[in-house]
């Protein structure tokens, strides 16, 4: 028999696991549209093939985190990789909307797979080494460690078809099949490292049929618990305000970038060294979120409602200044944001047990993007209609929201019993 993980084995496990992982998305991010652009998708039909990622996503959350604690992280996990890496491949041959309508839903049903089972075992294995052990820091450097991977794969998916030169969409496909083949190398890693913890589960399609057969009790039980205890239901509201956040960034920076600088093709090449950066920036503060705790005095509560209302004011001066003040902001912003998220975490981990984990953090990731879709539909009508200051200063208003709804948190709570 195999001798259980120590904590800082599974730790180093984890950050590596997670770099690994965000590595790919990041490589494929600059060049996705632009492919499909280039093979003859308008940005209507673009629009068409990003929703039905969006939808495939928001539809499995809850039952795939169900899958993962029912028949056990790691199968999930591989059986992600292969999503992703399928969705890859089909966008490198993909010529037609329905084509990259299929490639962009495996890849939505490889991110509804992989959205909690990795840090699920994380927290599972630690608790089983140690269970007295804190696990903000290593979710912290595991922030650091996607923050990384993003931002470097984001640069070399950007730089590789400037390399390779040329303009036609085999240069463009370049950094598509690199990241398919670092997905690969993921699964791999993840079959190799990813340790089973806690009861010994059943192999073979016997097994996988009574797994599959729990999902549904997994999901439900899970529901309820969100539903009965005040800290999960903070950290949910949480989520889905931080997802409306994230999202009115992402879509009204780059509308604003290009009135600032007058031209749509440059603002957009600003705005993704801007994401670059603020990528980078998260990487950073993630690795804050213990200090932050400490300086709050232990209260997870304290400690990430300052860091949000510091978040907010950064938000609320976006549109007073120009590009360079923007990227500064954006960058303060993601520091503040990705030290507070391990803390989140954290209060989310001490109220649920090992057999509803990978569930729970699928409904925090469905929040988050329900979140985020939220202002996809809203705020950016008022932006269109009022302009894109309004955009920011309702981001702002919704930090402010959260830091309310976060000082009630508290974290280092005993997690209640599991579900029989």
């Amino acid at each position: 028999m195999r001798a259980p993980l120590t904590v800082a084995a599974a730790g180093r496990r984890f950050v590596g696991l997670t770099a690994l992982r965000w590595l790919p998305v990041g490589l494929s991010a600059p060049v996705s549209v632009l492919l499909a652009a280039s093979r003859g998708l308008s940005p209507a039909d673009i629009g068409v093939v990003v929703a039905v990622y969006s939808l495939v996503t928001l539809l499995l959350e809850l039952p795939t985190g169900g899958l993962a604690d029912a028949i056990g992280t790691r199968q999930v996990l591989v059986l992600a990789g292969l999503a992703t890496t399928a969705g890859l491949l089909t966008s490198a041959v993909a010529q037609s909307t329905a084509v990259f309508a299929v490639a962009w839903a495996l890849k939505g049903v490889g991110r509804a797979l992989d959205s909690g089972p990795l840090e699920a075992w994380y927290v599972d294995a630690v608790r089983t080494a140690d269970p007295g052990a804190d696990v903000t820091p290593g979710l912290s450097r595991a922030g650091a460690a996607d923050g990384a991977g993003l931002c470097l794969g984001a640069v070399l998916g950007g730089l590789l078809p400037l390399l390779a030169g040329g303009a036609d969409d085999g240069v463009l496909v370049l950094p598509v099949l690199v990241a398919a083949a670092l997905a690969v190398v993921s699964v791999a890693a993840v079959a190799l490292l990813v340790v089973p913890v806690g009861p010994t589960r059943g192999s073979g399609a016997a097994a996988l049929r009574a797994g599959v057969a729990r999902v549904p009790a997994v999901v439900r039980d899970t529901a309820r618990l969100v539903t009965r205890d005040g800290q999960l239901r903070r950290v949910l509201a949480v989520s889905l305000l931080v997802g409306c956040t994230l999202s009115t960034l992402e879509l009204v920076g780059p509308l604003h970038v290009a009135a600032l600088t007058g031209s749509g093709t440059e603002g957009a090449a600003v705005f993704g060294v801007v994401m670059a950066v603020s990528y980078g920036a998260a990487g950073v503060g993630a690795l804050l979120a213990p200090a932050a705790r400490r300086a709050a005095r232990g209260s997870a509560g304290r400690a990430t409602a300052g860091l949000v209302v510091l978040g907010a004011v950064a938000v609320a001066l976006v549109p007073l200044g120009g590009a360079l003040a923007l990227g500064c902001l954006f960058a303060a912003f993601y520091v503040t944001n990705a030290a507070a998220w391990p803390l989140w975490k954290d209060v989310l981990h001490a109220r649920v047990a090992a057999g509803q984990r990978a569930t729970a953090l699928s409904a925090s990731s469905l929040a988050l993007q329900v979140g985020g879709l939220t202002a996809s539909l809203l705020v950016l009508r008022l932006a269109d209609a009022v302009g894109t200051p309004s955009g920011f200063w309702v981001a702002a208003g919704v930090l402010l929201v959260v830091a309310l709804v976060s000082l009630g948190l508290r974290s280092r709570e005993a997690a209640p019993a599991p579900a029989a």
